[in-house]
């Protein structure tokens, strides 16, 4: 293995409950006075949504929402928050939500002063220097749910609808300058929702921890994260109001959203397309995929898995123990067994194996992937065959 590696660390994060009171403040420091509040349709007319924007008109701030997102997000959904920011001659963002109003946030900030098509700065190679980094309009993050970690995040995913495939826009200024990481605005997600980003955290961490490569910031920061949901996600799913267990939960996604800058897997390559073409919950995906993805790299990772076992103080720590807790906790919490269950039919396995193998997340599996790999791996998740 290779001891040369590049690393980077997220932004400044204001973490505890009760923070959303200084977001006002924060704006002014970053010389925001005009925020454009980017989040999805759902959280628009919630009430920790409405006192937010109350909260900043009563501060002075010119502060305006847009909310007009798919679950997934598209480029229709950006090319209308791009109108508003410019209708409202705005001067920065805040990201407020999910994993769709956080990315698309960040896009609208970074997009709000490039020429090119959006799709020019996919995270491939060095198509992010053709930005223009200068006209990149700065970002406050509020997570409202604990997963993704997108507000730890340099990218954003958003789908091209012409090729049904989500794709990855990168570009090192699109870090939020700060986030306001408040586990009381949490409490309101429904179980599902909690259960579905909560094991996209996890994913994040363990596929990270997995993945090939010299990086042990990221390898500490995702055990860590992978402890965290093992002591903290059925309590969050089941006793929403556990403000300890939603602060660890925030707080692991975040570390999950560090880790993966190491490097994803067959979990999120599987769940990319299949989400593109059902249009299924990204977190729950992962969780579906989860122990078929583990099985199918035993081989690359068992040693590892078996030092993480004996950490989160599992009996007889090992592969076995590990998957057996994986599979418990997905029971405990509601996740689907297979994807039949998830509401994904086979039809499309075909495709879905081509795609997963281009997929962004393939190159950091720990076993190669190739066609034959992920279709085993999909053929597996769909008839429930561990």
């Amino acid at each position: 293995m290779s001891l040369t590696a590049n690393w980077n660390y997220p932004t400044s994060i204001r973490f505890g409950v009760g923070r959303i009171a200084e977001l006002a403040d924060t704006c002014r420091a970053q010389g925001i006075q005009r925020p454009l509040l980017v989040t999805d349709s759902g959280l628009a007319r919630a009430p920790m949504t409405v006192a937010t924007l109350e909260a900043l008109r009563a501060a002075g701030l010119g502060v305006a929402m847009f909310s007009d997102l798919k679950p997934n997000p598209v480029e229709a959904n950006l090319a209308g928050g791009l109108d508003a920011w410019r209708a409202g001659n705005h001067d920065g963002v805040i990201a407020f939500g999910g994993g769709s109003g956080l990315d698309m946030g960040k896009l609208i900030a970074f997009m709000s002063g490039q020429t090119r098509p959006v799709w020019d700065f996919e995270d491939i190679g060095d198509y992010w220097t053709r930005a223009d980094e200068s006209r990149i309009a700065p970002v406050i993050a509020v997570p409202t749910t604990a997963g993704t970690g997108s507000e730890v995040g340099r990218a954003a995913v958003i789908i091209d609808e012409a090729t049904h495939t989500k794709r990855i826009i990168f570009h090192p200024k699109m870090m939020p300058r700060v986030v306001i990481s408040d586990p009381a605005l949490t409490v309101g997600m429904p179980a599902k929702i909690t259960a579905g980003t909560g094991m996209d955290a996890l994913a994040h961490c363990l596929e990270a921890y997995c993945a090939p490569g010299f990086h042990p910031l990221a390898d500490g920061i995702a055990v860590e994260g992978i402890r965290l949901v093992a002591s903290a996600l059925v309590r969050a799913v089941h006793t929403p109001g556990d403000l300890e267990a939603r602060a660890n939960m925030l707080a692991a996604a975040a570390m999950g959203a560090t880790a993966f800058q190491k490097g994803l897997g067959g979990m999120h390559a599987l769940s990319h397309p299949v989400g593109a073409l059902y249009d299924t919950h990204h977190g729950m995906t992962n969780a579906t995929f989860m122990p078929y993805v583990l099985k199918f790299n035993r081989p690359a990772i068992e040693e590892r898995i078996t030092r993480l076992a004996a950490y989160l103080r599992l009996p007889s720590p090992g592969f076995d123990s590990f998957l057996a807790f994986i599979l418990k906790l997905r029971k405990d919490i509601g996740v689907p067994h297979t994807l039949f269950e998830l509401g994904v039919d086979d039809k499309q396995a075909d495709l879905i194996a081509d795609m997963a193998v281009v997929d962004p997340s393939a190159g950091g599996n720990p076993v190669p992937l190739t066609k034959a790999g992920t279709a085993e791996i999909f053929d597996a998740a769909f008839h429930g065959r561990l």
